[in-house]
């Protein structure tokens, strides 16, 4: 098989793009500036012919592009201008000013086969300081630099697409920042992982597109390469993404851009092309439901979906209501609609808070705006609000609280009461509305309001895509709740919540069996059992590093319970009631400084009512003071950590780094999956969601999974199943461990566990076979432990084995990888043993420095530190990546010489890899590969400075070394100071062809520069014979420079 690498894959990508009908080419085809990231002559043919029949002259062509390219500011805020510029068209105003004004658009959507689609590899960039780059891939649309693309080789382990992310965000920014002026998204990809996403996101929210079409099945691997080509790059497709799902705010304090997710897209275009479908007078007004589970983004669906419906023809600017089931209208959906005016594309867009307001609204206008109401102001009457057809309502849960749809009579002392569900509502308000329902719940009534569910997004996917983390859960309920008696009571009440026919609201009316089960719940011995509990559990997570920011919610079940709950914790925990602005030892910045505010690090979060104890009162704070709250528990630097709850914060409330919640409360099905939603967010580092369940909720979460989920499993992954893992893997890795003898790293003083772990370290790397199996089977078994580390089913004894292996795995990884991931989630006492360890060897100190390569890993200090080292294993992983590093950066400057270096350290790893077990024999080897490697270093040394003995320099010292291979290999004396003349003189010759962009796919230039060449050996006499062997080595050279010269 031939080796497919970055090249390969590349290839392979752009025949994908060539299916979809763009035209391939090379960079180096392409006579153009360096300096230019445009088509200039695609840009200017696609206008000139567009507007053609408007008269458009060459010079107006011209100056659009200008106007284009003139648009300045930091690298976001041009992009948005641009984006803006591409996606809404602008108005030009012509030379002759006897023409009317032309609304130029730049790219064609209406017509995808009228734009000019080109995929083009080996682009070269003259960027900042005359920096060269070369993107590996870029769309252009009309010339216009839309997309760019970047690959890392599948096959090699230590590259991944996190590299490609970098290379493009950090480096790319960095030194062509005109390139994504112009840019819609990013694409990264090795072969099997493809992810794309906004340049200005981080790589958390990079995503597979792993659809082609909407019903198709989602693909992973290989196949989403071709899924993301056909699905997002087909002509069609990507212009409808570019043109409504890559979303600006109107302004942000955070370079803030958002590129739709593939179901986000496919829901957004289902619902549009229903609700054409629906539209009344002609349709029945049921623009559909969309189930999307709770974390994937609905509200940024809402936002693709307006916009659409907003800049369609089709609809003539509707008015657009959205109506959510929060009391609280400041909340996330509110904001952000509102700071989206221009992206929507409508200037009005209002929070109304009464429904007199909305009908004032309504009645004034005949077409657009967006209002956005909650559903408590919107059942205030049955009045009629605007009889109008144009209008489409879009309820965001709203329902939920009207789960009886068409009438609730209350029989009471007085009479009869009747009182009526959403539906009736709307219909009476909104007579000739379109309705369309986003829930993550479905409650069964909803489609009789909106119609079928038009497109659904379930947990699953969701934790597939990597847009939610999976949830595991942790019952505890057993060991707070003292009388199993009460334990089978508060199962019942639950069992008649479920009795058919019977819904939430029916229940909450016998008050007395709420009343029943508080007063179990509340019992005080039992809250002080859960307190405890629960303070050991968290603190335990903390101190284990199994938790990413240490942000824990509690639920409670009411208000009084909840005050209670918080009074027993701080009784046992008075200093959590201290006001701090972060916890000691965390390192601020200056902005940070001034963001955070001395807050306690456990708080109530409850609204005020009037009958509270002044001191609860005083608490609880005012709105605003609820604001800060939840602005404060938001950041991860805050000293707030624990949020003690009952009713707020469980819906629509996003902490990405929460990943503890604490139940003690029955919650209803649909508003459990909401809960529980509240630890799935992504999160760097975050693995799971934990679940941790005082009350007993296992039953009715499974199924409420079963009906609001479609959740493949029967059931949450459990901690126990956390456990086993612990355990299989601490006895995989005991056999492993079989002959080696770590009692001092148990029972020996500092100096000697460091020693052991020294020693552990050299000892997994006997065979790469071993190195490998451990390294994997302690991930495993840390990931699992982050979940269970509270658990009494693992021991004291266990736990200090697991740290122990952690320990090996972070030196070793730290040895071949750089710096391990998974050190700030380490306990803290063996993360100071570690570092001591690696300390202690010196490998810390001699890596800092190889990071940066630089010219000191050559000096004597630094070769000395190497061989100071010990262990023969150890001495062979930091010798070898060191050189690995030094070759790859001296290949950049001389070929020739750097592919011998290579090959030579390949020889040698592959003796090391090869050692065999028998330790006598593997003893003798590593002494020899150790030293063969320094060895090889000294001499890459002296190689590298060997140019200033010769009275060269590095450029011309490459090509000497051409002219003395190519004269050694076909056996033949040559005076050395002609040689070191004549490479002087192929430099000059070499620059003189390289200047223009294209010249390595000229072939008129590379034929003169043969021609120049055949003439300077000749006038050197360098012999004849081998004259296409110089001239092959010189224009690779060239080439070679031409790549990395920065």
């Amino acid at each position: 098989m031939t080796n497919f690498n970055e090249h390969s894959l590349e290839m392979s990508i752009m025949e994908l793009f060539q299916d979809e009908g763009y035209i391939y080419l090379n960079g180096e085809q392409i006579h153009r500036e360096r300096s230019e990231v445009l088509l200039v002559g695609d840009l200017r043919k696609y206008l000139l012919s567009r507007y053609a029949a408007d008269g458009l002259t060459s010079s107006e062509a011209d100056s659009i592009i200008l106007r284009l390219k003139s648009i300045s500011g930091t690298i976001y805020e041009a992009n948005k201008a641009v984006c803006k510029m591409i996606c809404d068209g602008f108005i030009f105003n012509r030379e002759d000013h006897t023409k009317k004004d032309l609304y130029i658009e730049l790219i064609d959507f209406d017509e995808p086969a009228k734009n000019v689609f080109k995929i083009v590899n080996q682009f070269e960039i003259e960027g900042i300081n005359n920096q060269l780059r070369i993107p590996d891939g870029i769309v252009f649309i009309n010339g216009i630099p839309v997309v760019v693309l970047e690959f890392k080789s599948a096959v090699k382990e230590n590259t991944t697409i996190m590299d490609a992310y970098t290379q493009l965000t950090v480096r790319y920014r960095r030194d062509i920042p005109e390139l994504f002026k112009y840019n819609a998204f990013i694409v990264i990809s090795d072969g099997a992982n493809n992810k794309y996403g906004s340049f200005f996101s981080p790589y958390d929210f990079f995503y597979a597109w792993r659809k082609i079409e909407a019903d198709d099945k989602e693909l992973d691997g290989i196949n989403s390469l071709v899924t993301m080509v056909s699905g997002l790059f087909r002509k069609e497709r990507i212009l409808a993404v570019i043109k409504d799902f890559v979303y600006f705010p109107d302004s942000s304090d955070k370079d803030l851009k958002i590129v739709c997710r593939y179901p986000q897209y496919f829901a957004a275009v289902k619902l549009f092309d229903n609700i054409k479908t629906h539209l009344r007078p002609a349709g029945d007004g049921k623009g559909g439901t969309y189930f999307g589970a709770t974390g994937c983004g609905k509200s940024y669906t809402m936002l693709f979906l307006t916009r659409m419906l907003m800049r369609s023809t089709i609809f003539h600017s509707p008015t657009i209501l959205i109506i959510t089931d929060r009391t609280d209208l400041d909340d996330q959906l509110s904001k952000q609609f509102i700071s989206s005016k221009k992206y929507i594309g409508d200037e009005t867009v209002v929070s109304i808070d009464s429904r007199e307001k909305l009908r004032q609204e309504l009645q004034g206008r005949t077409s657009g705006g967006v209002y956005m109401t909650t559903i408590q102001k919107f059942t205030e009457d049955l009045k009629l609000l605007t009889d109008r057809a144009n209008v489409i309502c879009i309820s965001d849960e709203a329902h939920r609280s009207q789960i009886n749809l068409n009438q609730k009579v209350k029989v009471t002392t007085e009479g009869v009461e009747r009182t009526y569900g959403f539906a009736k509502y709307l219909h009476d308000s909104l007579p000739n509305a379109t309705y369309v329902g986003f829930t993550g719940t479905p409650v069964d009534g909803t489609i009789e309001v909106f119609g079928p569910v038009v497109d659904a997004y379930t947990m699953t996917e969701a934790v597939k895509d990597g847009i939610t983390v999976n949830l595991v859960y942790d019952g505890r309920a057993a060991r707070v709740t003292l009388d199993q008696e009460k334990v089978r009571e508060i199962e019942d009440y639950y069992d008649r919540c479920a009795v058919e026919g019977a819904n939430e609201h029916q229940i909450e009316e016998s008050q007395k069996a709420v009343a029943h089960i508080d007063a179990i719940i509340g019992d005080p011995d039992r809250l002080h059992a859960v307190a405890e509990d629960f303070i050991n559990h968290y603190e335990t997570r903390v101190s284990e590093g199994a938790t990413v920011a240490g942000k824990a919610m509690f639920v409670c079940s009411n208000r009084k319970i909840a005050y209670a709950f918080y009074q027993i914790i701080v009784g046992m925990r008075s200093e959590w009631a201290e006001k701090k602005v972060c916890p000691d030892g965390v390192e601020l910045t200056e902005k940070e400084k001034k963001e955070l505010k001395p807050i306690e690090k456990i708080k109530l979060i409850m609204t005020r009512n009037k009958d509270d104890e002044p001191e609860l009162y005083e608490m609880l704070g005012t709105k605003d003071d609820r604001k800060e709250f939840d602005r404060q528990f938001k950041n991860v630097k805050s000293n707030f950590k624990i949020a003690i709850v009952v009713d707020m914060w469980l819906t629509g409330f996003d902490v990405p780094a929460l990943d503890t919640i604490y139940i003690d409360k029955p919650i209803q099905q649909h508003t459990l999956i909401q809960t529980i939603s509240r630890v799935n967010r992504v999160y760097t580092g975050k693995d799971k969601g934990l679940i941790v369940d005082y009350i007993g909720i296992k039953k009715n979460m499974n199924l409420a999974l079963k009906k609001y989920t479609n959740f493949e499993s029967d059931e949450f992954e459990g901690v126990e199943q956390s456990v086993k893992i612990v355990k299989d893997q601490l006895d995989v890795l005991a056999q492993m461990f079989h002959n080696f003898n770590s009692t001092d790293y148990f029972n020996g003083a500092p100096k000697e566990q460091l020693a052991c772990l020294n020693r552990a370290v050299e000892y997994v790397q006997l065979t790469e076979d071993l190195e490998t199996r451990f390294m994997a089977a302690v991930k495993r078994m840390k990931q699992a432990f982050n979940l269970c580390s509270s658990s009494n089913a693992i021991s004291d004894e266990e736990k200090d084995y697991l740290h122990f292996y952690c320990a090996v795995r972070s030196i070793l990884f730290k040895l071949t990888k750089g710096d391990a991931p998974d050190i700030s989630q380490m306990n803290a006492r063996v993360r100071e043993l570690l570092e001591g360890a690696i300390q202690s060897d010196g490998i810390e100190e001699l890596f800092e420095t190889g990071k940066h390569i630089s010219v000191d890993i050559f000096s004597d200090e630094y070769l000395n530190k190497i061989n100071a080292i010990k262990l023969p294993n150890t001495k062979i992983k930091v010798l070898q990546r060191l050189l690995s590093q030094a070759i790859d950066e001296y290949k950049k400057v001389n070929r020739i010489m750097g592919m011998e270096f290579s090959d030579r350290l390949r020889r040698v790893v592959d003796e090391y890899n090869n050692r065999r077990r028998d330790e006598a024999f593997a003893n003798e080897v590593l002494d020899d590969v150790a030293e063969q490697l320094a060895k090889l270093l000294e001499e890459l040394k002296k190689e590298k400075d060997s140019f200033k003995g010769l009275g060269i320099n590095y450029e011309e010292k490459a090509f000497y070394d051409i002219l003395k291979a190519v004269a050694k290999k076909h056996e033949f004396e040559y005076p050395e100071d002609k040689m070191i003349e004549l490479s002087k003189r192929i430099k000059t010759v070499v620059d003189d062809k390289a200047k223009y962009t294209d010249w390595s796919t000229r072939d008129d230039i590379k034929a003169n520069l043969q021609v120049d060449l055949i003439l300077l050996l000749d006038e050197f006499g360098y012999p004849p014979v081998t004259i296409d062997d110089v001239y092959k080595e010189v224009l690779e050279q060239a080439e070679n420079f031409k790549k990395y010269a920065n």
